[in-house]
Protein backbone atom coordinates (compact mmCIF):
# COMPACT_ATOMS: atom_id res chain seq x y z
CA UNK A 1 0.00 0.00 0.00
CA UNK A 2 1.56 3.36 -0.99
CA UNK A 3 2.57 5.85 1.69
CA UNK A 4 -0.18 8.30 2.52
CA UNK A 5 0.48 11.98 3.26
CA UNK A 6 0.53 12.81 6.96
CA UNK A 7 -2.73 14.46 7.89
CA UNK A 8 -2.37 18.13 8.80
CA UNK A 9 1.32 18.31 7.87
CA UNK A 10 1.79 21.55 5.96
CA UNK A 11 5.02 21.94 4.00
CA UNK A 12 6.91 25.02 2.79
CA UNK A 13 9.05 24.35 -0.28
CA UNK A 14 11.85 26.91 -0.65
CA UNK A 15 14.15 26.53 -3.66
CA UNK A 16 17.56 28.14 -4.11
CA UNK A 17 17.40 28.05 -7.90
CA UNK A 18 21.06 29.05 -8.23
CA UNK A 19 22.00 25.78 -6.53
CA UNK A 20 19.24 23.40 -7.64
CA UNK A 21 18.33 21.27 -10.65
CA UNK A 22 15.05 22.13 -12.39
CA UNK A 23 14.79 18.66 -13.93
CA UNK A 24 14.45 17.15 -10.44
CA UNK A 25 11.41 19.16 -9.35
CA UNK A 26 8.93 16.37 -10.16
CA UNK A 27 10.93 13.96 -8.00
CA UNK A 28 10.99 16.50 -5.18
CA UNK A 29 7.25 17.19 -5.30
CA UNK A 30 6.46 13.46 -5.45
CA UNK A 31 8.72 12.77 -2.48
CA UNK A 32 7.16 15.55 -0.41
CA UNK A 33 3.65 14.27 -1.19
CA UNK A 34 4.35 11.35 1.17
CA UNK A 35 5.07 13.79 4.00
CA UNK A 36 2.11 16.13 3.68
CA UNK A 37 0.71 18.98 1.59
CA UNK A 38 3.06 21.48 -0.06
CA UNK A 39 1.03 24.65 0.48
CA UNK A 40 3.89 27.12 0.06
CA UNK A 41 6.10 26.85 -3.05
CA UNK A 42 8.73 29.48 -3.82
CA UNK A 43 11.87 29.58 -5.95
CA UNK A 44 14.49 32.31 -5.57
CA UNK A 45 16.90 33.54 -8.22
CA UNK A 46 17.92 36.15 -10.74
CA UNK A 47 15.72 34.96 -13.59
CA UNK A 48 17.58 37.18 -16.04
CA UNK A 49 20.46 34.69 -15.92
CA UNK A 50 20.75 32.21 -18.77
CA UNK A 51 21.64 29.51 -16.24
CA UNK A 52 18.12 29.63 -14.80
CA UNK A 53 16.18 29.37 -18.06
CA UNK A 54 15.49 25.68 -17.42
CA UNK A 55 13.33 26.71 -14.46
CA UNK A 56 10.93 28.73 -16.63
CA UNK A 57 9.23 25.57 -17.92
CA UNK A 58 8.58 24.03 -14.51
CA UNK A 59 7.66 26.98 -12.28
CA UNK A 60 4.11 27.36 -13.60
CA UNK A 61 3.69 23.62 -14.17
CA UNK A 62 4.21 22.93 -10.47
CA UNK A 63 2.65 26.16 -9.15
CA UNK A 64 5.94 27.49 -7.82
CA UNK A 65 6.06 31.24 -7.25
CA UNK A 66 9.24 32.76 -8.75
CA UNK A 67 10.95 35.38 -6.59
CA UNK A 68 13.18 37.76 -8.55
CA UNK A 69 16.34 39.10 -6.89
CA UNK A 70 19.06 40.81 -8.91
CA UNK A 71 22.74 40.35 -8.06
CA UNK A 72 23.70 43.34 -5.96
CA UNK A 73 27.46 42.81 -6.23
CA UNK A 74 29.47 40.87 -8.79
CA UNK A 75 29.93 37.29 -7.58
CA UNK A 76 27.25 37.69 -4.90
CA UNK A 77 23.47 37.48 -4.97
CA UNK A 78 20.58 38.49 -2.77
CA UNK A 79 18.63 35.27 -3.16
CA UNK A 80 20.12 33.56 -0.09
CA UNK A 81 19.09 36.41 2.19
CA UNK A 82 15.64 36.61 0.60
CA UNK A 83 15.04 32.91 1.14
CA UNK A 84 16.24 33.20 4.73
CA UNK A 85 13.94 36.14 5.47
CA UNK A 86 10.93 34.38 3.94
CA UNK A 87 11.69 31.20 5.89
CA UNK A 88 11.69 33.07 9.20
CA UNK A 89 8.54 34.94 8.21
CA UNK A 90 6.80 31.64 7.42
CA UNK A 91 8.08 30.15 10.68
CA UNK A 92 6.37 32.80 12.80
CA UNK A 93 3.29 33.63 10.73
CA UNK A 94 2.21 30.38 9.05
CA UNK A 95 1.08 26.99 10.31
CA UNK A 96 3.91 25.00 8.75
CA UNK A 97 5.28 21.77 10.20
CA UNK A 98 7.93 20.94 7.59
CA UNK A 99 10.39 23.08 5.66
CA UNK A 100 11.95 21.75 2.47
CA UNK A 101 15.19 23.45 1.44
CA UNK A 102 16.33 22.69 -2.10
CA UNK A 103 19.97 23.72 -2.29
CA UNK A 104 23.55 22.49 -2.04
CA UNK A 105 24.72 25.68 -0.33
CA UNK A 106 26.32 25.44 3.11
CA UNK A 107 25.15 28.99 3.89
CA UNK A 108 21.74 27.56 4.80
CA UNK A 109 23.13 25.45 7.66
CA UNK A 110 22.24 28.02 10.36
CA UNK A 111 18.70 28.27 8.93
CA UNK A 112 18.20 24.49 9.08
CA UNK A 113 19.45 24.39 12.67
CA UNK A 114 17.21 27.31 13.67
CA UNK A 115 14.12 25.69 12.17
CA UNK A 116 14.86 22.45 14.00
CA UNK A 117 15.24 24.36 17.27
CA UNK A 118 11.62 25.40 16.77
CA UNK A 119 10.60 21.75 16.44
CA UNK A 120 10.19 21.82 12.67
CA UNK A 121 11.15 19.01 10.33
CA UNK A 122 13.72 20.09 7.74
CA UNK A 123 14.05 18.06 4.56
CA UNK A 124 16.98 18.97 2.36
CA UNK A 125 17.39 18.17 -1.33
CA UNK A 126 20.77 18.66 -2.95
CA UNK A 127 23.76 17.17 -4.73
CA UNK A 128 26.32 14.80 -3.28
CA UNK A 129 28.76 17.70 -3.20
CA UNK A 130 26.57 19.33 -0.53
CA UNK A 131 28.69 20.22 2.51
CA UNK A 132 28.30 17.77 5.40
CA UNK A 133 27.42 20.48 7.97
CA UNK A 134 24.32 21.38 5.94
CA UNK A 135 23.41 17.74 5.30
CA UNK A 136 23.64 16.89 9.00
CA UNK A 137 21.71 20.00 10.00
CA UNK A 138 18.64 18.71 8.13
CA UNK A 139 16.27 16.19 9.67
CA UNK A 140 16.45 14.26 6.43
CA UNK A 141 18.55 14.83 3.32
CA UNK A 142 17.90 13.44 -0.15
CA UNK A 143 20.62 13.40 -2.79
CA UNK A 144 19.27 14.39 -6.19
CA UNK A 145 22.19 12.98 -8.17
CA UNK A 146 22.24 9.57 -6.49
CA UNK A 147 20.14 6.73 -7.90
CA UNK A 148 20.10 3.72 -5.57
CA UNK A 149 17.92 1.74 -7.96
CA UNK A 150 20.06 2.05 -11.06
CA UNK A 151 22.40 -0.86 -11.74
CA UNK A 152 22.60 -1.99 -8.09
CA UNK A 153 25.21 -4.65 -8.77
CA UNK A 154 27.59 -2.05 -10.14
CA UNK A 155 26.92 0.73 -7.64
CA UNK A 156 26.46 -1.41 -4.53
CA UNK A 157 29.61 -1.09 -2.38
CA UNK A 158 31.35 -4.16 -0.98
CA UNK A 159 29.70 -5.41 2.18
CA UNK A 160 31.40 -4.22 5.34
CA UNK A 161 32.19 -7.07 7.70
CA UNK A 162 30.43 -7.13 11.05
CA UNK A 163 33.75 -6.86 12.88
CA UNK A 164 34.45 -3.62 11.04
CA UNK A 165 30.94 -2.28 11.59
CA UNK A 166 31.34 -2.75 15.35
CA UNK A 167 34.43 -0.54 15.27
CA UNK A 168 32.41 2.33 13.79
CA UNK A 169 31.45 4.08 17.03
CA UNK A 170 29.20 6.64 15.38
CA UNK A 171 27.27 3.96 13.49
CA UNK A 172 26.92 1.71 16.53
CA UNK A 173 25.67 4.56 18.71
CA UNK A 174 23.13 5.48 16.04
CA UNK A 175 21.84 1.91 15.73
CA UNK A 176 21.64 1.43 19.50
CA UNK A 177 19.73 4.68 19.89
CA UNK A 178 17.33 3.79 17.07
CA UNK A 179 16.53 0.45 18.71
CA UNK A 180 16.26 1.93 22.20
CA UNK A 181 13.93 4.73 21.12
CA UNK A 182 11.51 2.23 19.57
CA UNK A 183 11.65 -0.59 22.12
CA UNK A 184 8.29 -1.58 23.55
CA UNK A 185 7.34 -3.08 26.91
CA UNK A 186 8.20 -6.56 25.64
CA UNK A 187 11.79 -5.49 25.06
CA UNK A 188 11.57 -5.65 21.27
CA UNK A 189 11.57 -2.89 18.66
CA UNK A 190 9.81 -3.08 15.32
CA UNK A 191 12.35 -3.05 12.51
CA UNK A 192 9.97 -0.84 10.50
CA UNK A 193 9.94 1.79 13.24
CA UNK A 194 13.71 1.53 13.65
CA UNK A 195 14.11 2.07 9.91
CA UNK A 196 11.79 5.08 10.00
CA UNK A 197 13.84 6.59 12.84
CA UNK A 198 17.10 6.04 10.95
CA UNK A 199 15.71 7.57 7.75
CA UNK A 200 15.25 10.84 9.62
CA UNK A 201 18.87 10.97 10.74
CA UNK A 202 20.29 12.78 7.72
CA UNK A 203 22.66 10.66 5.67
CA UNK A 204 22.20 7.13 7.06
CA UNK A 205 21.74 4.47 4.39
CA UNK A 206 22.52 0.79 4.88
CA UNK A 207 23.50 0.61 1.20
CA UNK A 208 26.58 2.67 2.01
CA UNK A 209 27.80 -0.36 3.96
CA UNK A 210 26.89 -2.81 1.19
CA UNK A 211 23.54 -4.03 2.53
CA UNK A 212 20.40 -3.67 0.42
CA UNK A 213 18.18 -4.39 3.45
CA UNK A 214 18.40 -2.95 6.94
CA UNK A 215 17.74 -6.35 8.49
CA UNK A 216 20.88 -7.73 6.83
CA UNK A 217 22.97 -4.94 8.32
CA UNK A 218 21.71 -5.74 11.82
CA UNK A 219 22.27 -9.47 11.28
CA UNK A 220 25.88 -8.78 10.34
CA UNK A 221 26.44 -7.26 13.79
CA UNK A 222 26.27 -9.91 16.53
CA UNK A 223 25.32 -7.33 19.14
CA UNK A 224 21.67 -7.41 18.08
CA UNK A 225 19.03 -10.11 18.05
CA UNK A 226 16.67 -10.26 15.08
CA UNK A 227 13.35 -12.09 15.23
CA UNK A 228 11.93 -12.74 11.79
CA UNK A 229 8.75 -14.76 12.42
CA UNK A 230 6.69 -16.43 9.75
CA UNK A 231 2.86 -16.67 9.75
CA UNK A 232 1.01 -17.42 11.96
CA UNK A 233 3.63 -15.81 14.21
CA UNK A 234 4.10 -12.14 14.89
CA UNK A 235 3.38 -10.04 11.78
CA UNK A 236 6.49 -7.89 12.04
CA UNK A 237 10.24 -8.25 12.14
CA UNK A 238 11.60 -7.29 15.54
CA UNK A 239 15.00 -6.43 16.90
CA UNK A 240 16.67 -5.84 20.24
CA UNK A 241 20.13 -5.33 21.58
CA UNK A 242 21.79 -8.34 23.12
CA UNK A 243 22.37 -8.25 26.85
CA UNK A 244 26.02 -7.96 27.72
Amino acid sequence: MPNQPKSGNNIALLIDADNAIAAKIKFIITNLATHGVVNIRKAYGNWAKDELKSWAKVLHQYAIAPKQYFDLVSGKNATDMALLIDAMDILYTKQVNTFCLVTSDCDFTPLALRLREEGKQVIGFGLQKSPKPFVHACTQFVYLDKDDTAKPKQTQPTRTLGTVLKQDTQLMNLLRTAVKQNTGEDGWASLGQVGSYLSKQGTFNQRDHGYAKLIDLFKAIDRFEVENPKPPGRPRVQIRQKKS
